[in-house]
């Protein structure tokens, strides 16, 4: 998948903290919280044990936002499902 379509941000930190950001939601690493997209109606996704923006893409769900189950995401998709619907 072609990222260009998406902001991309990097952060060096322990291990990296990851957002690629769509025009309808936001897929994250572990270092963010979806209680926080809830609580800001915001569609978000997060992934974990991710180095980078490539292993984002195949890294399965392990939380979704309230509004991004309203779009279709479900735990377990990948990163690349979600940032399709993102998009």
């Amino acid at each position: 998948m072609d990222l260009h379509d998406f902001v991309t941000t990097r952060h060096e930190l322990k291990r990296p903290l990851l957002v690629v950001s769509g025009t309808k939601g936001v897929l994250a690493c572990g270092y963010l919280n979806i209680a926080t997209f809830d609580k800001l109606d915001e569609a978000g996704a997060i992934v974990t044990g991710v180095n980078n923006f490539e292993d984002m893409l195949d890294a399965p769900l392990v939380a979704v936002s309230q509004a991004a189950s309203q779009l279709g995401l479900q735990q377990g998709m990948t990163g690349r499902d979600a940032l399709a619907r993102f998009r």
